[in-house]
């Protein structure tokens, strides 16, 4: 399977070194020159033509490019693996990629990303949920230049503090890089209008929490996950890279496994 990169960032590097010759593109050419001679991949001189080279799109560069990526890639009838899920939260952008997608005959992959359960919210979801919450817990540099997030408010914390609790489309627009968890996780659930979001910075973590609780017909499920960061960007949980790499074999394996 040829694969194609948009955005040589944390995630899109760590892809590129662990998959053979893939194409590379970034909006700073010189990342997607510099990161194809570290890992014998190829730049791409555009979207366009690293479209026409790729079986899969990796959209790796953020949330504003998900529909750019996703359109050109499903129009030409391409598998599309979206990182930046909190890009489909739009549901004007997402059932615009849907129906390119039913149209081509392509798919559209969502990893779990930096979060563990949604196996578990999706079969829960056949049935009734009541309930779905999400508690993130980062350490503040973690959140320092969020929308949500006021210059400075974070330096010199001694204690945990809450900057947010609501429903997720409202902290992906507020948190666009740090939660993407919450997008996938309402995606597979309730919806990003009933998913309760919490999000908290904590001077005392090194490392990035997520906690999921939810409740309904199927009974309770929680789930805790201690993200080490990435270390080339501590916005980004190095499980997020691993899950990217993780659904890209499972397209290729012979065995599926989970819902």
């Amino acid at each position: 399977m040829r694969v194609g990169i948009v955005g040589c960032g944390a995630i899109g590097s760590f892809l590129a070194s662990n998959l053979d010759g893939a194409a590379l593109l970034d909006r700073h050419p010189e990342r997607a020159l510099r990161l194809a001679d570290e890992t014998g991949g190829a730049a791409a001189p555009g979207l366009e033509e690293l479209v026409d080279t790729s079986d899969l799109v990796v959209e790796a560069a953020s949330p504003a490019a998900v529909e750019e990526v996703g359109d050109a890639a499903l129009s030409a009838g391409r598998d599309l693996l979206v990182m930046s899920v909190s890009g489909l939260m739009d549901e004007g952008v997402r059932e615009a990629l849907l129906g390119l997608a039913e149209g081509s005959g392509a798919e559209i992959y969502t990893p779990s990303g930096a979060v563990c359960g949604l196996d578990g919210i999706r079969s829960a979801s056949v049935a009734r949920v009541d309930s779905v919450v999400l508690t993130t817990r980062k350490p503040p540099a973690a959140l320092e230049g969020a929308p949500g997030v006021d210059e400075g408010s974070l330096s010199g914390l001694d204690g945990p503090v809450e900057l947010f609790e609501g429903p997720a489309d409202e902290a992906v627009s507020l948190f666009p890089r740090n939660v993407n968890v919450s997008a996938a996780l309402s995606l597979a659930g309730i919806g990003p209008a009933e998913t309760v979001v919490r999000i908290v910075a904590d001077p005392s973590l090194s490392r990035n929490v997520h906690e999921v609780d939810a409740e309904g017909e199927f009974g309770r499920l929680s789930t805790r996950v201690e993200n080490v960061p990435s270390p080339d960007n501590p916005k980004t949980s190095h499980l997020a890279a691993l899950s990217a790499l993780a659904t890209i074999r499972g397209i290729e394996a012979s065995l599926k496994v989970g819902t």
